[in-house]
């Protein structure tokens, strides 16, 4: 799709979102609440434990480490986007990419920079709020260089995000109902991107098949690269083996769209 039509489906996009900023703002204000708990959750962890590190984390650190994965997960968090492909197909309307000169993945990407870009202009407060409030648990300011990487990791996020559930959406081709295998995924997702605990704290044998998954890069990647869990000459193998990740799954979805594609010109829809 050419620039000037992808302006025109983010302004429209963003104008949507924007119609019902109210509902939208209070939606993302109550997802700030599992933050509190989260924190006095860790805190009377800590309270009860023999030392003050877990697994190489003191108390600041888990504090400043979830607040951090909760700004990946911000990042790459895509509700309804394969369900939402999925009811697209059941219900036909998927014809319309076919029928006009839209790219059906690129419409919906550039929908979802849209809605993100609403949801950070109206969770920027709430966010900038928390962190003031647990300010005495942050690091350090880590320096341009890691913070750049930080802001590559959170882009990494966002479009490894998409493409993984573009793809569950894309099965749909497939098998019409998904909303059994979305909820496997977001099971799995909770616990593979370090949403739940860092990824150190798996047991060696895990860890070591885990690290080679594209899903740590949603939540713990963003987060370790802040703390300076990974060190300088580790950032760029690692930013490289996420932008790999994007790229292969990009082709994957490709291929998948293409082939589910045929299959329903095939028998009609």
């Amino acid at each position: 799709m050419s620039f000037r039509l992808n302006w025109w489906i983010l302004k429209t996009a963003m104008a949507e979102r924007l119609a019902y900023r109210a509902d939208f703002a209070f939606s993302t204000l109550v997802r700030f609440l599992p933050i509190v708990t989260q924190i006095f959750l860790w805190t009377a962890v800590y309270a009860g434990a023999q030392s003050d590190s877990l697994n190489g984390y003191s108390l600041p650190e888990m504090v400043s480490y979830y607040l951090l994965a909760m700004v990946g997960r911000a990042f790459s968090s895509m509700p309804g986007l394969a369900s939402g492909i999925a009811l697209e197909v059941r219900e036909g309307v998927v014809k319309k990419y076919l029928t006009q000169p839209i790219d059906m993945l690129g419409y919906l990407f550039v929908h979802r920079v849209a809605h993100k870009l609403v949801y950070y202009l109206i969770a920027a407060g709430p966010f900038a709020l928390v962190f003031w409030l647990c300010r005495d648990y942050l690091p350090a300011w880590p320096g341009f260089a890691v913070f750049e990487a930080f802001l590559a990791s959170l882009a990494l996020a966002f479009v490894i995000g998409f493409l993984i559930e573009s793809l569950i959406g894309l099965i749909s081709f497939w098998f019409l109902e998904i909303s059994s295998l979305l909820f496997i995924y977001m099971m799995f997702n909770y616990f593979l991107s370090g949403h739940m605990i860092p990824l150190d704290w798996l047991p060696e044998p895990v860890t070591a098949a885990v690290v080679w998954l594209p899903f740590k890069y949603l939540a713990y990647v963003p987060a370790a690269i802040f703390l300076g869990k990974y060190s300088p000459e580790e950032l760029p193998g690692v930013l490289l083996t996420g932008a790999a990740w994007a790229v292969g799954l990009l082709i994957v979805n490709r291929v998948v769209f293409r082939r589910g594609v045929r299959r329903y010109g095939a028998f009609g829809g």
